[in-house]
């Protein structure tokens, strides 16, 4: 059953890696979709009817940028389930992609408040001086996510110790 479920995160990590640059190419050409989206999401005092083309284009960049951690640790995390789904458990390459996802996870956490600092900026550029905007707005989801990247690096570091118990046994044996 485990080797299943990691065949299956494996899997959704593989379709993720798929469907997220067609996504941000699709939101790239239509730049409009992109606005909409933003325009619903942030809750930014801001004139929309002002923020121009260019920006968009910058907020998408930006966007992308910030979303290229997630994608680089589905990478890793795809690589790590693949090899457990194998099963392979104990191995030290394992241990490293989840390192990796981890730093990732945690790296993430940080970069989107300043993701949303940048995002709101770069929409009130246009903005009369004054009125333009930095918001910096840290929640509990990037606390989160900074914990399970830190309680995913020591399960990374556990499973070394492991290998190396492993390896230890086999020799007396």
């Amino acid at each position: 059953m485990t080797r299943t479920m990691a065949a299956l995160v494996a899997w959704a990590c593989t379709a993720w890696l798929v469907v997220t640059p067609v996504a941000a190419l699709y939101m790239l050409i239509d730049i409009d979709r992109f606005s909409s989206l933003a325009i619903d999401n942030l809750a930014l005092p801001i004139q929309w009817y002002t923020v121009s083309h260019g920006q968009w284009i910058a907020l998408w960049a930006i966007t992308a940028g910030y979303l290229s951690l997630g994608y680089a640790g589905a990478w890793f995390l795809r690589k790590a389930f693949m090899s457990f789904a194998r099963g392979a458990w104990f191995d030290v390459e394992n241990s490293r992609h989840l390192r990796r996802y981890a730093a990732l996870l945690i790296s993430q956490g940080i970069a989107k408040p300043v993701h949303f600092g940048l995002a709101s900026v770069v929409l009130s550029l246009n903005h009369p001086q004054g009125e333009r905007l930095l918001t910096v707005s840290v929640g509990s989801n990037e606390a989160l996510s900074i914990l399970a990247g830190l309680v995913l690096w020591v399960l990374a570091d556990l499973l070394v110790k492991g290998i190396r118990a492993d390896a230890e046994n086999r020799q007396f044996v």
